[in-house]
């Protein structure tokens, strides 16, 4: 008979695989021209936004699902304010890099993610620099060089809009880690989307009523209300998803299932958008690059490892380490990530945040309850 836990395990894991790859294909099914032709990223993202802030008010205000935070005016205009904008910034530019390139590109382009993170921690002070991970970085670096190289419907506008978009999340993150966090502010998921998402949909209000409402106002643009509020719908879903599966697995689950997820939604895209054409130095551009991720994820991994265990003999480390991994349900804590009953675990950076990009909001607060527990036992020695 199936173990029940290592059931719901995998289980969580497919629906965050078919979730994620879902939100991709369906954004560029609404925005692409060739499709349903809603060619307004802005407006789109907007209404992700409204949709997940109105979602978030009712569990907190009206159903009470989870209580607020105690948000003072300061620490609401000094960190919630700057995260917001450069969040909005990373899904604008995201969405509307769907316009120019494929999905399939999108995702070799987003092998970057490490590697912005990863500079802009060490800028910030977050992070040093280290010879090992700049090795790792330099390798994913060049293999989305070859891999764009290879593409053949390339379009710098789009690229363009895509690497901006992951070095804004990438700030966002470590911004999140500097502001928020260094303050003994914890968010969890509702939390999060009901204080970042409201503040979100206001930054995009100004880049929307002069880039998107002229164009609205003169062409024929077509809105259906069950196709943006299903796509809305699924986005949120894959916020919470990221939760569960955070919840229940570990570092090199999560991890895999990441890297599982990409060249499935690489191979889908190019089923269901039959112009998105992958050559053969596409694959080994992106097969180096991955080479490089999977190096950093095995070198972060190590590192939070080390971290949260104690000093003791080699063989207790070997044995202890080979209970951390067997175990379906222990947690990886990637740097200083607080769980949402407000204590914060770990000691790195916010360079080894695992993120997808398709999500509202990835919250800074991705631990359950069990989580901290587990962590708090492998602390402790229990």
């Amino acid at each position: 008979m199936i173990n029940k836990t290592l059931f719901l395990t995998y289980f969580y894991l497919f629906i965050y695989i078919l979730l994620s790859s879902g939100v991709i294909l369906y954004n560029k099914w609404v925005l692409s021209p060739k499709y349903f032709n809603f060619p307004l990223p802005i407006t789109l993202t907007m209404i992700h936004m409204g949709f997940s802030g109105a979602v978030a008010f009712l569990l907190i205000r009206v159903f009470k699902v989870v209580s607020p935070v105690k948000m003072t005016f300061e620490i609401y205009a000094t960190s919630v304010v700057p995260i917001s904008a450069f969040f909005a910034s990373s899904l604008w530019f995201g969405n509307t890099a769907y316009l120019h390139i494929s999905v399939a590109f999108i995702q070799m382009l987003k092998a970057l993610m490490p590697v912005a993170t990863f500079i802009m921690a060490v800028l910030c002070g977050t992070d040093k620099a280290r010879c090992d991970v700049f090795l790792n970085m330099l390798l994913v670096s060049v293999g989305v060089v070859i891999s764009s190289y290879g593409e053949i419907h390339f379009n710098i506008v789009g690229t363009v809009y895509q690497v901006t978009g992951i070095f804004a999340e990438a700030l966002r993150l470590v911004l999140t880690q500097v502001l928020l966090q260094k303050k003994g502010l914890t968010l969890n998921p509702i939390t999060s989307l009901y204080y970042i998402a409201p503040c979100s949909f206001v930054f995009l209000f100004v880049p929307w009523y002069l880039l998107e409402k002229p164009t609205m106002e003169v062409s024929q643009i077509q809105f259906n209300f069950w196709i943006f509020f299903s796509n809305a719908l699924c986005a949120l879903a894959l916020n919470f998803s990221i939760f569960l599966v955070i919840g229940r697995t570990g570092a090199v689950t999560i991890r895999v299932a990441g890297v599982l997820k990409d060249w499935i939604l690489i191979a889908l895209s190019t089923v269901i958008f039959p112009e998105s054409t992958i050559t053969g130095l596409n694959i080994i551009g992106y097969a180096i690059a991955l080479c490089g991720v999977v190096m950093y994820n095995y070198i972060k991994v190590k590192d939070v490892r080390a971290s949260q265990l104690p000093a003791e003999s080699l063989p207790d480390r070997i044995t202890k380490d080979w209970k951390f991994e067997k175990k379906s349900s222990d947690i990886f804590v990637p740097d200083n990530i607080s769980d949402n009953e407000g204590s914060i675990g770990g000691n790195g950076s916010a360079s080894d945040i695992n993120i997808d990009e398709e999500a509202p909001l990835i919250p800074s607060s991705r631990l359950s309850h069990i989580g901290r527990t587990q962590l708090t036992n492998h602390a402790t020695g229990k």
